[in-house]
């Protein structure tokens, strides 16, 4: 019997040892393939100092949706960027943070990140690796302390993990943690609307006749900034609105200090439009007609508007209510309802 016994506490170490090591086990961790759509301009992220990974990519994502990381244990990233409407706030004018601060701003969509070189309304950040680091220390917005954030992932036992496997290292530090939220962010790539099918001649990529002649009319009315097949030229640009004067949002003045600057925003992507209402920095527009009433009839002068708006004297872009009928039909292509509900990108 002492013998059995002897025998047995021999092996219960080496039980208790492969259950407290269990994050330490080694794991492959394969590289993710990242491809470029045959009709998008080349990536700006540069992909090889950060390359996405199975377990990193996977990390980023639970990253993304704890809401353990803001003040108050609810306000994920996720809580902001809504799957279904392109990861906006949809129903929200400006985003609602931890207590319900609102914030001046209505939250920008997250897709084609790699393709882009600047964030935030205003360029605020110009490296998708250090972005995140905007929400998630804002008062108004996620409200987390870096340091109280590091203490809960290496406090728990799948972050431990996802750490271990992620990066070679397998430390737990705010680099680590921005990488993985950049690799999950560079995967979102959305490509496959019915506007790309045309443009890559696929099925499923024919026009109805509205839908044609509301993209001849963008091309000449609205592509010299909602360029490429990105939708975007990422410039910053004064689009004639108002200026609210309760906020007195400054814009890209913010960043640069230039007078120049004055009320410019970042031109957004109008890739799944449709779905992201409301739009403008401040969500002032609850639908397409009334953007494109704007741009009609709605155009306000000032020292920095955009020259395009300010031809000949007259200002806007001229359109007919049958061209705007037009023009939303052309938007509506922009939508891609695989991305929408892609589940790679869904919190479950």
């Amino acid at each position: 019997m002492q013998k059995i016994k002897f025998v047995l506490w021999l092996f219960i170490p080496l039980f208790l040892g492969c259950s407290d090591n269990e994050e330490d086990q080694e794991y492959v961790n394969l590289p993710l393939a990242f491809t470029v759509p045959s009709n998008f301009p080349d990536m700006t992220y540069n992909i090889a100092l950060n390359k996405p990974t199975e377990k990193g990519f996977e990390l980023g994502k639970k990253l993304f949706y704890d809401g353990r990381l803001a003040s108050d244990g609810l306000v994920s990233c996720g809580f902001c960027h809504i799957q279904a409407n392109a990861f906006t706030h949809h129903g929200h004018t400006v985003s609602h943070g931890v207590n319900n601060e609102q914030g001046t701003r209505n939250a920008t969509p997250i897709q084609n990140m790699a393709f882009q070189s600047a964030y935030m309304y205003d360029g605020a950040a110009t490296n998708l690796d250090l972005q995140p680091i905007i929400p998630l220390t804002s008062i108004i917005e996620m409200n987390g302390d870096l340091n109280a954030i590091l203490a809960m992932m290496k406090a728990d036992k799948e972050y431990r993990k996802l750490f271990g496997q992620a990066f070679d290292d397998g430390t737990i530090s705010t680099e680590n943690m921005l990488k993985a939220l950049s690799q999950f962010m560079v995967m979102m790539v959305s490509s496959n609307s019915k506007f790309d099918k045309y443009r890559r001649n696929e099925i499923g990529g024919t026009f109805t006749a509205d839908e044609k002649a509301g993209y001849d009319l963008f091309q000449s009315k609205c592509a010299s900034c909602h360029a490429t097949d990105l939708m975007t030229d990422h410039s910053f640009r004064n689009n004639g609105l108002a200026v609210n004067p309760k906020i007195k949002d400054v814009g890209r003045y913010r960043v640069t200090e230039l007078v120049s600057d004055y009320y410019k925003f970042k031109v957004q992507s109008l890739r799944n439009i449709e779905v992201s209402a409301p739009y403008m920095h401040d969500g002032r527009f609850g639908t397409l007609q009334a953007v494109l009433n704007h741009y009609a009839s709605g155009v306000v002068d000032s020292e920095t508007l955009d020259p395009i708006l300010k031809r000949n004297g007259n200002l806007g872009i001229p359109l007919s209510e049958n061209e705007k009928k037009q023009i939303i039909a052309f938007l509506k292509t922009l939508t891609d309802t695989q991305y929408l509900t892609d589940k790679r990108f869904s919190e479950f």
